[in-house]
């Protein structure tokens, strides 16, 4: 019999959320489906649901994940990010490639999903702080992304921010 997995820092649900869209953008750019669709699919797959939200749990296989862990996100969070990332990709893409050091199709597919998120986050949730954002994505990118990729991630997100709020201070 398989024991319920533990995890020393339970994850916000707000944060879970974030993951699901950061693997959902990163399928979004992969094949092309709607991101909303591939939230349908997740949430409509129990299978696909526990295998993912135990991956992103650190859960081996021979542990069991508890239901809260895999249904405790923000739908609110996760449907906004999903529909506001394709529906500012050009602007947020523009801000982006101002700081990337290389084209954005060069850019690792799951770094550039979560520079896209924390963009996001950043230029159009007036409710999320820029910090909180920045953090979110390197935290992210930690988990998903490559090898000290988070450390990129972190630079490129810092200065859009930095260049949003001195945008900000020259409008006052």
């Amino acid at each position: 019999m398989t024991k319920p997995a533990t995890n020393p820092r339970p994850i916000s649900p707000r944060s879970q959320s974030r993951r699901y869209a950061a693997l959902a953008l990163y399928q979004w750019r992969l094949t092309g489906d709607d991101p909303m669709a591939i939230k349908r699919h997740l949430l409509d797959d129990p299978k696909w649901l526990d295998a993912v939200a135990a991956s992103l749990n650190g859960v081996s296989d021979d542990d069991e994940l508890a239901a809260e862990a895999r249904f405790n996100f923000n739908v609110e969070l996760l449907d906004e990010l999903l529909s506001g990332v394709p529906a500012h990709i050009e602007a947020i893409d523009t801000q982006l490639d101002r700081f990337l050091d290389r084209p954005i199709s060069q850019v690792d597919p799951v770094e550039l999903a979560i520079l896209r998120l924390g963009a996001y986050e950043i230029l159009f949730s007036d409710n999320i702080p820029d910090r909180v954002a920045i953090n979110e994505a390197v935290e992210l990118t930690k988990l998903l992304g490559a090898h000290e990729g988070h450390k990129y991630v972190n630079g490129v997100l810092d200065k859009i921010a930095r260049r949003k709020a001195g945008d900000m201070d020259r409008k006052l």
